[in-house]
């Protein structure tokens, strides 16, 4: 660069740059003043008057530093490299624009500085990009291991294998195992013994298939405690295939409590209403609290202790019972006696369960029954709760619930649950109570209505009732025998409409009717059993019924004749001593409860020394979907090949090989001529 207007090559050189996107300014002596700029540095930089300082383009903040670098190499001739972000002399230049600027010392001519800077502000942006990512991801990172912290509290990783190689210390902690007890598959060793096996396999087949890893197990905490964790991992791929594996623990005791409490319960009433009978429902559930609560359960029906008269023993009466697989279990029915002043009657008085804890196979004896007593000694239990059973107000029943020594004993919130189970199911247990009243009601009424044939010297009479498990035990079914004024023998058999307590009163009072006017009238039975649906337009016109009254005569001695009708009833079944069986369906007879001027017919048929007459119901005979005549065949077939056993054996094996359906009552009456 030479002085005023004249120019030299080097100019001429650099001229050659205006046209290039890179920076380009030389500046000339110690004062660093402007010798050449190209159109890039004054669009990125500033447009600075030639001869005026260089550094005068650049802002007060930077403009001692760029002073300072330009002595700098001047003065040592050492090359300097910069990124900085220039502000601009003119308006138009952008204030995020970063340059990449190296200063160099110029030496032809007169010695300066070249300064040669690259528009670098993409690729700082995307460095900046990338470093706000990796910030971003770091913080993401922790805030992920903060959260973990917080609710899992147990974070472990393992190895493709599945071997646990880093722990977060929290379960070393919780269980009391040791780094080098835990590391590996030591973990394990802290499940409960029924989960270990079963855990591990699960994590093996997770493992194997390299798929995320769910499952709940039992793990013995540092007091000894047993808890529900729910563990989950999951693979970290690199490249598709798993470099390890990471996991977490969580404590879910008090979830899985709050689960099983509602499965439980949930259990409990779709067993229980799946029941009729008393001792199904607590049959079902027995079966429910073991083994989930319990590892025996035994039920006791209680007495009326209000109307029990003093100082009378307190009778008890076991219809379920319940134990755990491979512990032998009590009979489900049998009876135990307490005195009124007993631990036993004492507690139950109480109506709040009653928590006993004992050693090993020493249970109290005055607190329980004997027969639970026996089982807990046996097993070795180390806990029981006494739980009343209140229904309706009502003392209903007694349940005991054991545990076994290889399991905790039972604690305050599984009693709790245990006497939920059977709040829970109240409906069904009153449905249940309330049917097994109707029952005794009506094994009452049975016992009073259904009374023995009588003793005769030439005839042999047997007599069976069979009632519904699926309804009371007495419906409208009957039979009834008795000996007349003028000596014959009077049979009769007959079912009212209906199955319920309200037919076996129904059965009751027509019954006693039809004794009256049997034995008040010694005329055929057509003749009785009109003046029946006579009596029962008047006394209960709504009653409907099927009878079969038969006099057994003996017009001259040795010589006996059956003389019958039958009003809508199956007919009558007559067996020769050889087999030979016949129905006797010469007559029938509308049902009683008809129009009353519907006729009756009766028929008299001989009965040969050695030969068995057979009364009954149709429940021996009816099947649903299926011809009655199918039945009475059936029936035929039976007693034909019977009729050679004593007369009792007889009405045995006719029951014992009639197919029943058990909807239905079934009563029956057999009549035998001494050979």
């Amino acid at each position: 660069m030479h002085d005023g207007d004249s120019r030299g090559m080097e100019w001429l050189a650099l001229e050659a740059f205006d046209p290039t996107p890179v920076a380009v300014a030389l500046t000339a002596g110690p004062g660093h003043r402007v010798a050449y700029t190209n159109r890039a540095f004054r669009a990125y930089v500033g447009d600075p008057p030639l001869g005026r300082p260089l550094a005068e383009a650049f802002s007060d903040r930077t403009r001692h530093d760029y002073a300072g670098l330009l002595d700098h190499v001047l003065a040592t001739g050492e090359p300097v490299s910069l990124v900085e972000a220039p502000v601009r002399a003119a308006p138009s230049a952008d204030p995020d624009r970063f340059l990449s600027v190296s200063l160099s010392r110029f030496t032809h001519g007169r010695p300066g500085v070249l300064l040669i800077a690259v528009d670098v502000t993409e690729q700082v942006a995307a460095a900046r990009r990338a470093d706000r990512a990796t910030r971003e991801q770091e913080r993401i990172r922790r805030r992920y291991e903060s959260l973990v912290w917080l609710g899992a509290q147990i974070v472990w990783v393992a190895d493709p294998a599945g071997r646990v190689t880093e722990s977060s210390g929290v379960w070393e902690r919780v269980t009391g195992q040791s780094w080098e007890e835990y590391r590996d598959d030591g973990w394990s060793d802290v499940l409960h013994p029924d989960d270990r096996a079963a855990a591990l396999r699960s994590w093996r087949e997770a493992c194997e298939h390299a798929r995320p890893w769910y499952y709940t197990y039992r793990v013995r905490r540092r007091d000894g405690e047993f808890r529900h964790y729910d563990v989950q991992a999951a693979p970290v791929l690199e490249d598709g295939e798993v470099v390890e594996w990471v996991g977490t623990c969580t404590d879910v005791e008090e979830q899985w409590r709050e689960r099983q409490r509602r499965d439980l319960l949930d259990r409990a009433a779709a067993a229980a209403v799946e029941q009729t009978e008393l001792a199904d429902v607590f049959g079902a559930l027995a079966d429910v609290l073991v083994p989930a609560l319990a590892d025996g359960c035994g039920v006791y029906l209680l007495p009326d202790l209000v109307d029990r008269p003093a100082g009378a023993p307190i009778v008890v009466r076991r219809i379920a019972t319940a134990a755990r697989a491979g512990t032998r279990r009590l009979p489900p029915t049998g009876e135990e006696r307490f005195a009124p002043d007993s631990g036993f009657a004492r507690a139950i008085k109480r109506r709040r369960p009653l928590h006993l804890t004992f050693p090993p196979g020493r249970p109290p004896r005055d607190l329980l029954p004997r027969s639970t007593v026996t089982f807990l000694t046996q097993a070795k239990a180390t806990s029981v709760v006494l739980m009343p059973v209140i229904v309706d107000g009502t003392l209903a029943a007694a349940v005991t619930a054991a545990r076994l020594g290889d399991r905790e004993p039972l604690r305050t919130d599984d009693i709790a649950l245990i006497r939920q189970v059977f709040n829970h199911t109240h409906d069904a247990l009153s449905n249940a109570v309330q049917f097994h009243r109707t029952q005794q009601l009506a094994l009452a009424l049975q016992h009073s209505l259904l009374a023995d044939p009588p003793e005769l010297d030439d005839l042999e009479l047997a007599a069976r009732y069979l009632a519904s498990p699926a309804a009371a035990e007495v419906g409208g079914d009957w039979y009834d025998s008795f000996v007349l004024p003028d000596g014959a023998t009077a049979l009769a058999i007959g079912d009212v409409v209906g199955h319920d307590l309200a037919a076996a009163v129904e059965m009751s009072r027509l019954r006693n009717m039809l004794r009256v006017l049997t034995a008040d009238r010694l005329t055929p039975p057509c003749e009785i059993l009109r003046r029946l649906n006579v009596a029962m337009e008047t006394v209960d016109p709504d009653a409907t019924a099927t009878c079969v009254l038969a006099r057994v005569e003996e017009p001259e001695p040795g010589r006996w004749q059956l003389n019958y009708a039958v009003a809508g009833h199956p007919p009558p079944l007559l067996i020769a001593p050889g087999g030979d069986a016949r129905l006797l369906d010469e007559v029938a007879d509308p049902l009683l409860g008809s129009p009353l001027d519907q006729p009756y017919h009766s028929a008299i048929e001989p009965l040969p020394h050695g030969s068995t007459l057979l009364l009954y119901t149709d429940g021996l005979v009816e099947r649903p979907g299926e011809d009655l005549d199918a039945g009475l065949e059936r029936l035929r077939r039976h007693a034909s090949a019977l009729v050679s056993r004593p007369l009792e054996d007889f009405c045995d094996a006719l029951l014992d090989d009639m197919p029943s359906t058990g909807t239905d009552d079934i009563a029956m009456i057999a009549l035998r001529v001494s050979p």
